[in-house]
């Protein structure tokens, strides 16, 4: 059989690292574009492929968790991304973290390394006419793609914002203050929190919500929407004096061992407030990431606000927040589930340019839209998947949701099919949606020839 002429994957995010690694396994030649550093983005800071731009977290690991489940399904595919996440992991509690360095180095390096993949570092300005092409340029799409895209689809772009945590050096981090542990104690102890009582908290949220902001752009403040699920954490602040003391801030659960006993009655009293938690971002456990604190203070006002924090006065920021404008398409009139655009089935796209959000689902478009387009180059039928799985669920959300209203989707269970029988016991139902996938994708698999990796850590050739 004569060899396919290359598949041209356009964008080497977490999608686009994942497309061109299955187009490649399944035999094909791939260009895998990425502008790097030739052109930089407001966002990137290295020009490995696969960087993580916001937290370096994939969300939990559990299977019986909408993304922990997303991360199984991936391990049975064969996913790259997910695989070197497994091998670079660093503590977490129970949510899959990665040295965020080591990771995108690797997946770097794994691909530079394959024998069908030419990792190509030139701007690519327009959808290429003829050919199979694979769009994974996310939610920071170049200037003059954006263009051409808006003329191939015939409508521009919907948006919202999206905004990424400030890093904090370890060795800066007052531990006389902050203490090591996991809500109810579950896992390794693997969060620094930061305890404020009630005097500390107001303080600390009324120069929040009087912190200033950085200027938006002319195009960025007309459309300006935030996202219910990154929201910076002024925004937040500004909905209310408990707001954040229900959200990322909650103190429920989080007990600092060296006061005692929490058990012990005479302890209760000393329940913090609020609780400001930190993940640790690099295996070394030198960096530190504030999680829930995606912001838009401008940089000097972060250090000022922040260093309100117990524990945090003398903190060394090595990232400042920041705060861009995310792009993607109103998939539903334009995607088929297979992820190939309708008007032109040889052109696909994935990742956050669809509609998908969180860094696993990036992963799963790019697994589901490299695997059709390599099976569309080798002349076979293309792939959707259960709706009973997470990927597939979320795949048929995007494509499938009302257009007027749609709006970006991460993994939850909320999109999958009921259960035959309803389970009230959430824990119970939750299970029964993990176990339910998992046959279905087995039985699927089956049916289409493919073969599933049974050991999760053994997901990279």
């Amino acid at each position: 059989m004569q060899t396919p002429d290359p598949i041209h994957v356009i964008g080497g995010g977490l999608a686009g690292t994942e497309a061109a690694w299955q187009i490649a396994q399944a035999g094909v030649p791939v260009v895998l574009h990425e502008m790097r550093p030739h052109k930089t983005s407001p966002a990137h800071h290295s020009e490995h492929v696969a960087e993580l731009v916001c937290s370096n977290s994939f969300g939990a690991m559990a299977s019986d968790r909408a993304s922990g489940l997303l991360h199984e399904e991936l391990r049975q595919l064969g996913s790259v991304v997910i695989g070197k996440a497994d091998q670079h992991q660093v503590p977490a509690g129970g949510a899959l973290a990665v040295d965020r360095g080591l990771f995108s180095q690797d997946l770097t390096e794994t691909l530079e390394r394959h024998p069908l993949i030419e990792l190509r570092r030139d701007e690519v300005t327009r959808i290429p006419d003829d050919g199979i092409v694979v769009l994974t340029t996310g939610p920071l799409t170049s200037d003059a793609l954006s263009v051409d895209l808006e003329r191939f689809t015939g409508q521009g772009y919907m948006s919202f914002f999206d905004a990424a945590s400030p890093i904090v050096v370890g060795d800066s981090i007052d531990q006389s203050v902050a203490f090591m542990a996991s809500r109810y104690d579950r896992g390794e102890a693997a969060y620094l929190n930061c305890p404020m009582n009630r005097e500390q908290y107001l303080h600390f949220w009324t120069e929040l919500c009087n912190a200033e902001q950085a200027e938006l752009k002319d195009f960025e403040r007309e459309t300006a929407k935030f996202f219910e699920a990154c929201l910076p954490i002024e925004e937040m602040a500004r909905r209310g004096e408990d707001t954040m003391r229900y959200g990322p801030l909650k103190p429920v659960g989080l007990f600092d061992a060296r006061l005692g006993d929490f058990k012990d009655p005479e302890n209760k009293s000393k329940k913090p407030y609020a609780v400001v938690q930190l993940r640790q971002e690099d295996k070394s456990g030198q960096l530190w990431n504030m999680v829930g604190f995606q912001t838009n203070l401008r940089w000097g006002e972060q250090a000022r606000v922040f260093r309100l924090i117990p524990g945090l006065e003398n903190a060394e920021f090595v990232r400042m927040g920041v705060m861009h404008r995310n792009t993607f398409l109103n998939s539903p009139e334009l995607l088929h589930n297979t992820l190939q655009f309708k008007a032109r089935p040889t052109l696909l796209a994935a990742g956050q340019l669809v509609g998908t959000e969180g860094y696993t689902a990036a992963v799963a478009g790019g697994w589901l839209a490299g695997t059709n387009a390599a099976r569309l180059a080798l002349g076979q039928e293309q792939l959707n998947l259960p709706v009973t799985m997470m990927l597939g669920a979320l795949v048929d959300f995007i494509t499938s949701a009302e257009p007027k209203h749609f709006q970006p989707m991460p993994p939850n269970f909320g999109i999958l099919p009921p259960l035959p029988v309803k389970v009230r016991n959430k824990r119970e139902r939750y299970g029964q949606y993990r176990d339910r996938a998992f046959n279905d994708l087995h039985t699927w698999a089956s049916q289409h020839g493919l073969s599933l990796v049974q050991n999760s850590l053994m997901a990279t050739a």
